[in-house]
């Protein structure tokens, strides 16, 4: 049951959690399924993303490097939301991909958004919330949905913030739906002035850097069948599709 105070859209999103929370959270206009316990950060730059400082700085840095170059965050081809599809947004901070995965999928379909920080989910609430567009506070290593519900799990520079991102990939296979879709972008190729600057550091800012034979070898074993890895400018992209 919701009353007049919950998005409209969590009527469609509550059915889909495992399990569904007895009394929900809509507070923040999201959905908050971790009260006062989150995962800590794991370094001072997702600290300062989580921060309502930070998620204003993101808000704006997203939006001009979306525009100023589109073709770092242009899904893959094979990994387009399908019409009428159910998505899932890992790491979505303020929402506007979300929003876009929701403009996607159309007005049959649903696309959630999934971050830790009170923040971005707030921002994202306030502005992107939709009749088929909803946030969630989570953690994403324990994504509260059953296996196989979505067509398509997107984390668009997101991952390389995450603790455990390996198992978070994991986690998002596992509820991809039989020849559904994963898209993962993360901006911090090895051997680019990120990695570098990290090393000085000694591993202190969290940053995490991806070998994509690695992260191929790690999808397939939780089943993913298909997988596409490659790079635009200082930009990772992964791409796979879970055995059918």
């Amino acid at each position: 049951m919701t009353d007049q105070t919950t998005p409209a859209v969590f009527e469609r999103v509550l059915p889909l959690l495992s399990p569904a929370p007895e009394h929900p959270d809509f507070d923040g206009g999201y959905l908050d399924l971790l009260g006062g316990h989150a995962p800590k950060p794991s370094g001072p730059i997702q600290s300062f993303w989580e921060s309502g400082a930070g998620s204003a700085c993101y808000d704006h840095l997203q939006s001009v490097t979306r525009r100023a170059l589109p073709m770092w965050y242009r899904l893959p081809t094979q990994a387009r939301p399908p019409s009428g599809g159910l998505v899932l947004d890992v790491g979505c901070g303020p929402g506007n991909v979300t929003a876009q995965l929701g403009r996607a999928v159309g007005p049959a379909g649903l696309a959630i958004g999934v971050d830790v920080s009170r923040p971005m989910l707030a921002r994202a609430a306030r502005t992107e919330t939709a009749d088929n567009v909803g946030f969630i506070r989570a953690d994403a290593r324990d994504l509260p949905f059953p296996d196989g519900t979505f067509d398509l799990v997107t984390s668009l520079a997101a991952l390389q913030l995450i603790p455990e991102p390996y198992e978070v990939l994991g986690g998002m296979a596992r509820v991809l739906a039989p020849g559904g879709w994963l898209a993962v972008m993360v901006p911090t190729p090895r051997g680019g002035l990120l990695h570098q600057a990290a090393k000085l550091t000694g591993g202190r800012s969290g940053l995490k850097f991806f070998d994509a034979a690695q992260v191929a070898d790690s999808l397939r074993a939780a089943g993913m069948d298909v997988v596409h890895t490659h790079r635009a400018g200082p930009v990772l992209w992964i791409s796979a599709r879970r055995a059918a």
